[in-house]
């Protein structure tokens, strides 16, 4: 008898079928916007971290170990966030559960702005974590859930390159506000308020959003799933159900996590994903985020002012939105796992050329090209990584991959702060391109092609497991 995990459902299958046949509308830019929109606030987050530890180490005059943690606390809280919430998005829906994300980190944003001491910026940093660490896979899971095929790399793009500004704007808006304490606050506190006020924007703009229809009709809700294909521009109507093979709404449920885990392992294709990505995602905390939250320790160290230091790492960050640019015209004509490796030996490259660099205007063209190849780099994985997984399971096995990467990013600190004090940037970058060059290999060697295809054709079928007869 087949295994129930993996029979085909009919009516999700014409619903994924009909969406791939979609011209993208109104409606989808709308989703594209506003998912760009949170990217933005996410990443303005996440990249806040690098200048918090220049910063608070001046003001409270931190010790290693104290700058370390105010770096780490945001990423344990992501990781923790990213573990819980994949299962919660399979189970519940991929809209209500980042839009319970993003209303996490809006609260305790607001409370990092009026932390009293360091301790409560590191807390505050933690709590917020565990609604910043979600986003970025469930926006992967969602988009890919939501676009037609052709179209899924190049507007997934156009998201992550809405996104990407909000790292070059956290460097502006640093180099302007912390020198400088607008109506009595501390520059830094002003940061935090400004994350918490653009998450609660996008809140604001949440009826953009509608639910994945193919998640819908994977937990047999076919009706709803329906109705949100004809406001997605649809006009084929319903299919009508095969009588010999009929879906009965009542008769699914979601998976449990055991039975989730059971599922993915059982298949050979899946467990040979799930550890690739595995490896990519241990290693590319310290590629991706690593020259973010350590490059204005890097320019400090190298001799820099804090002001200079933020100023060359707002400039040298404007490289993220450019290269989310540059990824638009190849993320659709180039396969994108090779993308992927091309991208990380670049990114390799570039940053032993900043590790070593000793004059400002070559520490600008590394960090520049660094960060511009870095997000042709990011949107092609952020794509890739939703794509090679199902949808009953799609957010699961995501998050529980991308986790690693948060808790191997709150770890890096620890690792690198002592790597760069005692041996300088250009031992440590060379560390960087170390783990660079693993992920080359380990996606060149083990990823399948998906440029183009149907996520159907990417995967084999899941079906949610059938509730059982009373």
């Amino acid at each position: 008898m087949a295994d129930p995990a993996l029979l085909p459902l009919d009516r999700a299958t014409s619903i994924a079928e009909r969406m791939n046949a979609l011209v993208p509308t109104r409606r989808h830019r709308l989703i594209v916007g506003t998912v760009g929109l949170a990217l933005f606030f996410d990443l303005f987050e996440i990249f806040m971290s690098g200048v918090l530890g220049t910063v608070l180490t001046s003001r409270f005059d931190l010790t290693r170990t104290q700058t370390s943690g105010v770096l780490a606390s945001v990423f344990v809280g992501m990781f923790i966030g990213v573990l819980v919430t994949g299962r919660l998005a399979d189970r519940f829906g991929r809209r209500r559960v980042m839009l319970g994300a993003i209303g996490v980190y809006t609260v305790f944003s607001a409370v990092g702005a009026v932390s009293p001491d360091v301790s409560m910026v590191i807390g505050a940093r933690l709590l917020a974590g565990l609604g910043i660490g979600p986003v970025l896979p469930l926006a992967d899971s969602y988009l890919s859930d939501m676009l037609p095929a052709r179209y899924r790399g190049r507007y997934t793009a156009w998201a992550y390159t809405i996104g990407f500004l909000g790292v070059p704007a956290v460097g502006l808006l640093a180099r302007w506000v912390v020198p400088l304490s607008p109506l009595g606050l501390d520059g830094w506190r002003w940061l935090f308020l400004i994350g918490s006020a653009g998450g609660l924007v996008v809140l604001a703009l949440r009826n953009n959003l509608l639910e994945s229809p193919r998640w819908l009709a994977s937990v047999g809700r076919t009706a709803e799933a329906e109705a949100t294909l004809r406001e997605l521009g649809d006009t084929s109507g319903p299919v009508t159900a095969d009588p010999a093979n009929p879906v009965d709404p009542d008769g699914v449920r979601a998976m449990t996590t055991a039975e989730a885990l059971r599922a993915l392992l059982r298949s050979s294709v899946y467990r040979r994903r799930m550890g690739m990505m595995t490896v990519f995602h241990l290693m590319q905390a310290f590629g991706g985020y690593g020259f973010g939250t350590m490059a204005p320790l890097v320019l400090s160290a190298k001799g820099y002012s804090i002001v200079h230091s933020l100023l060359f790492s707002a400039v040298t960050f404007l490289g993220y939105p450019l290269g989310s640019l540059l990824s638009l015209p190849l993320i659709e004509r180039v396969e994108r796992k090779y993308l992927i490796v091309a991208a990380a030996l670049s990114m390799a490259a570039s940053g032993l050329l900043f590790g070593s660099a000793d004059s400002e205007v070559g520490i600008v063209l590394a960090g520049l090209c660094y960060t511009a190849v870095s997000n042709v780099f990011s949107n092609s994985y952020h794509v890739y990584q939703a794509e090679i997984f199902p949808t009953a399971l799609r957010v699961t096995a995501v998050s529980w991959t991308y986790s690693l990467s948060r808790i191997t990013t709150a770890a890096m600190p620890f690792l690198l702060v002592p790597v760069l004090d005692d041996f300088g940037s250009g031992v440590l970058f060379a560390l960087v391109a170390v783990t660079l060059g693993i992920i080359a290999l380990d996606i060149g060697l083990l990823g399948p092609a998906t440029t183009g295809r149907a996520l159907e054709d990417v995967n084999e079928s899941f079906q949610h497991v059938p509730q059982p007869a009373e």
